[in-house]
């Protein structure tokens, strides 16, 4: 069975190549040629090209047939992108087939259909001509087929259906071949904005103007964050959509596309209006800039062949114009035109593109306030464009910009010399003399020694003079704490002798204070008060008193100073403070026993209780008086005590009595 349906397939191919050796010859272009009645899209070039089926992408014909010829330049060979291939499927593809043939070297590839596709969707031949024979038969469906091919040079082809979506990559580098203007897919965004990455990639190409459709060639795009809505716009023959967000965005990386400043405008002619008012407006050509606000420039309505001229000022590089009508209240606009160029204003030569066989015509508006671009490849250059209106709608008026860019200025290469010139210095390992240094004389063989040294001189310097100020700054900081002998250090008492402030050199005040029953050592403060509260120095009263910690504010000129209030929240607890001395008032004497010469007992009735006595201070001279009960200022007074027994002992009654002090 694989013997038999071998055999069958190469009769098909012998069959289908020799019905395409009896078609003839299809002429002596290098390019390629077609002949059939089955043919639909085609371009041949020769570096690339396209070609499809009649109807495509709808349902070919039945009882069709075509053939094309394919040929590369001399010294290359063909590479063949199959980018549908839709033919009803069939036993060894006898309904409907496609197949590619060398007759000079007579190999075949193929058949194929839809039951019978290629194996890989690049075909990668040896020899630089190749026969491309479609047939159809009695069929039911079926879009039919889409190849392109270009040369061994560019093995990056893409087929026309390639879309962004078909690559991950973020920078895009591929050729998309001649022929793809015309192949049915959708393009959304414009250049500026960049295309929504659904867009068919070489068809895209076409509209942002970075490759001519009858050429092909290669295109360098990256792949971006989508934005949110595409603007349409109608670039180079091709209307692109308004689309929504995707996720990512084509942009093309098209070099030599900037804004050219227009010197001066000139024209043929003008349109001078008077309107139904009787208001005059001029329509004259420096008003056909593009970014005139307001109405354009506009012919006169009898002048035939009105054109209208830019002077760029000197040559300039330019790849590409950009056209708008009038403006939103005048529906005028130009529909085509044609573009000379000259270089001195006087000689002008018409734009053919690519193809050099005729003028270019270019498509123009189609309504007085859209704007449509048109790229020159290859670009022009000239200082001066004139536009040559072809079509309009209702009136000639136009605004127009050009874009490209500065002439990049080709160096005539320098004549052999044999010598070295003697302004350009000859680059050496070692310097042949040193350069003179004002003030600084250096050997070049001891250069890197010196140097050296130098540099360790400079750090020892540094490292002194770091040493004497951090030993400066230690020294004023401990110089305030050494000067201030009477002062507070860190919340502790200065207990140290000073001849201005220490505890002997005071004087002794006029009247004593009472000794309180528990006393504490001086030499025991440092140790009994805690370091968070600032203490004054210690006050030596009387020889037999004791001595301790004032709570009194000292003087100004003991070194202290008031602390800084801010608010309510700041005391007590933040700052040492000073109690402030109580103002002369009434005292009271603290409670004091003396014994009775009876002998001593015990306070209800408790033995081995000592007797306690406590020393009121004496009356003030002057304001005490004798007694009345003889007790010199000194009153007994009796209070009852309850005893454990529940009786009640009067304190005048017993041994150990309580006596108060009446207020001075």
């Amino acid at each position: 069975m694989r013997a038999g349906g071998g055999a069958a397939r190469g009769a098909l191919a012998l069959a289908l190549l020799r019905r395409c050796l009896l078609l003839g010859p299809l002429g002596l272009r290098a390019a390629g040629a077609q002949d059939g009645d089955g043919c639909g899209h085609t371009l041949l070039t020769p570096h690339s090209g396209t070609l499809s089926s009649k109807n495509y992408p709808g349902t070919y014909p039945n009882h069709t047939a075509c053939r094309w010829r394919l040929r590369a330049p001399p010294g290359t060979s063909l590479l063949l992108t199959f980018g549908d291939v839709d033919l009803e499927p069939s036993e060894h593809c006898a309904s409907s087939s496609l197949l590619l043939a060398d007759p000079q070297a007579g190999t075949t590839y193929g058949p194929y259909c839809k039951n019978a596709v290629p194996a890989a969707p690049l075909l990668v031949t040896n020899s630089s001509t190749v026969t491309v024979l479609f047939n159809s038969t009695s069929h039911r469906s079926g879009r039919g087929l889409l190849l392109s091919y270009a040369t061994s040079q560019h093995p990056d082809l893409v087929s026309c259906l390639v879309r962004g979506t078909h690559y991950t990559q973020e920078h895009i580098s591929v050729y998309c071949p001649a022929g793809c203007k015309d192949i049915d897919g959708d393009i959304w965004g414009n250049l500026n904005q960049g295309y929504r990455d659904t867009s068919v990639l070489c068809k895209a190409a076409v509209h942002a103007g970075v490759i001519a459709d009858e050429l092909g060639g290669q295109v360098t795009l990256s792949r971006e964050k989508g934005i949110t809505l595409y603007e349409s716009a109608f670039a180079n023959g091709l209307h692109s959509k308004r689309g929504s967000l995707s996720e990512k965005r084509l942009i093309f990386h098209k070099a030599c596309d900037d804004a050219l400043e227009v010197a001066t405008f000139n024209a043929s002619s003008w349109w001078h209006e008077v309107d139904a008012l009787g208001q005059d407006r001029a329509w004259v050509a420096e008003r056909a800039a593009l970014s005139t606000a307001g109405h354009s420039w506009a012919a006169e309505p009898s002048s035939e062949g009105a054109w209208l001229d830019l002077d760029l000022g000197t040559r300039r590089n330019v790849t590409g114009i950009i056209t708008k009508g009038s403006s939103e209240q005048y529906d005028y606009y130009v529909t085509s035109y044609r573009v000379s160029s000259s270089r001195d204003g006087k000689n002008w030569r018409p734009y053919r593109g690519s193809g050099g066989q005729e003028d270019k015509v270019f498509e123009g508006n189609t309504d007085s306030h859209g704007e449509v671009s048109n790229a020159f490849i290859p670009p022009i250059v000239a200082r001066y464009v004139r536009i040559t209106p072809q079509s309009w709608h209702q009136r000639m008026a136009l605004k127009v910009a050009l874009v490209g860019c500065q002439l990049a200025r080709a160096r005539a290469p320098r004549p052999y010399v044999p010598s070295v010139p003697e302004e350009v210095p000859v680059p050496t390992s070692c310097p042949a003399s040193h350069t003179p240094i004002p003030g600084v004389a250096l050997d070049p063989e001891k250069a890197g020694s010196t140097l050296l040294v130098m540099l360790l001189i400079g750090g020892f310097v540094l490292l002194c003079s770091c040493l004497l100020l951090l030993a400066f700054l230690c020294h004023r900081k401990r110089k305030p704490a050494a000067e201030l002998s009477c002062g507070i250090t860190k919340g502790y008492p200065k207990l140290e002798s000073s001849p201005v402030c220490s505890l002997q050199s005071l004087p002794p005040p006029s009247s004593t204070l009472a000794s309180f029953p528990t006393a504490v050592a001086p030499e025991d403060l440092s140790q009994t008060h805690s370091p968070e509260y600032a203490e004054p120095d210690l006050v030596q009263l009387s020889p037999g008193s004791q001595t301790g910690p004032s709570t009194f504010k000292p003087l100004l000129d003991e070194g202290y100073t008031l602390p800084l209030v801010m608010s309510h929240y700041d005391v007590p607890g933040k700052y040492h403070e000073y109690a402030e001395p109580l103002p002369p008032e009434p005292e009271y004497a603290t409670p004091f026993s003396e014994p009775e010469p009876g002998g001593t007992r015990s306070i209800m009735g408790l033995p081995g209780v000592p007797p306690v006595r406590y020393d009121a201070p004496t009356p003030r001279p002057g304001e005490g008086e004798p007694h009345p009960w003889g007790l010199s200022g000194r009153t007994d007074r009796t209070a009852s005590i309850p005893s454990p027994e529940g009786s009640h002992v009067q304190l005048g009654d017993c041994p150990l009595s309580h006596v108060y002090h009446e207020a001075l």
